[in-house]
């Protein structure tokens, strides 16, 4: 299992900046790079140079007003080169594939996660200094295009980057979240780089645990630890998954990390319970 401390190394570039100043997309491969070790990032962050590059160069050759882009103009610019041109897709066939969660191994692959496709496309647009962000959309990362005008439009990378028009997305909202939801503001609410991270790891966290990698999701657990430290449920989480790796040491810090850092109530009683008859048990 990698230690805590390597996690923390490899995400000491992430942890130190402000939000704003966040490189989503070199952070996302500091992530991939976790579980898959590479000698060197260059080759991915010269795929992301090249990518940004030919959104340029279509940008220039066509009739896009470079001082006033539209937001519709601005999403087929990107769709034409990131799905068409460097055929980046979304993997419906293989959807849960620990592949599609890792920045690098969806660089060499072409295809991906809604969120991970979806940090190729912000990082593309703002590259050209367009508005873009995610938001937070439930089950289905989506992408906000924003020109200065402040007119925007919606953007599905996980389907070649289409525009997605108010009744598309009560249809997938639908899907997700079942069928007496609706569409309101917060549907539409953009979410910070750090939040983008926090949901890849997510991902990444579900599919060991449905995977029955234990160690593998707590490695997940301690990386988002590291990108969200005031959610205090990680640790609750960590001290479950230690606990069922039979590391009891480790599960007591984490549970005793919980019951200092939780608010009074019956969850902080229960853990601090759990804390009492572990350390017997260690005894």
């Amino acid at each position: 299992m990698i230690t805590v401390e390597a996690i923390r190394t490899a995400l000491k570039p992430i942890v130190g900046q402000t939000d704003d100043a966040l490189d989503v997309a070199e952070a996302a491969l500091l992530l991939a790079s976790i579980n898959h070790p590479a000698p060197d990032l260059h080759v991915y962050r010269e795929h992301l140079k090249a990518l940004a590059d030919a959104v340029n160069d279509a940008a220039a050759s066509s009739s896009l007003d470079a001082d006033r882009p539209g937001p519709e103009e601005m999403a087929a610019i990107l769709g034409r080169v990131i799905a068409d041109e460097f055929r980046y897709a979304g993997d419906e066939e293989t959807y849960d594939d620990l592949d599609n969660a890792n920045m690098m191994r969806v660089i060499e692959r072409r295809k991906g996660l809604p969120v991970t496709l979806g940090i190729l496309y912000l990082f593309a647009a703002r590259a050209q200094g367009w508005g873009a962000a995610g938001l937070s959309f439930p089950g289905h990362f989506l992408i906000r295009l924003e020109s200065r005008d402040g007119r925007r439009v919606i953007v599905d990378p996980f389907h070649g980057g289409r525009v997605m028009e108010a009744q598309a997305l009560r249809e997938l909202l639908k899907q997700f979240s079942g069928a007496a939801t609706e569409l309101d503001a917060s549907h539409y609410r953009p979410v910070g780089n750090r939040d983008v991270l926090v949901r890849l790891q997510n991902n990444v966290r579900t599919r060991r645990l449905e995977l029955g990698e234990v160690s593998g999701a707590l490695e997940a657990v301690i990386t988002l630890q590291v990108l969200d430290p005031d959610n205090v449920g990680l640790w609750r989480e960590a001290g479950v998954l230690h606990m069922r790796l039979g590391q009891l040491k480790y599960a007591v810090e984490s549970f005793e990390t919980f019951v200092v850092r939780s608010p009074e109530g019956p969850d902080k009683r229960k853990i601090s319970q759990v804390v009492h008859e572990l350390r017997e048990r260690l005894h």
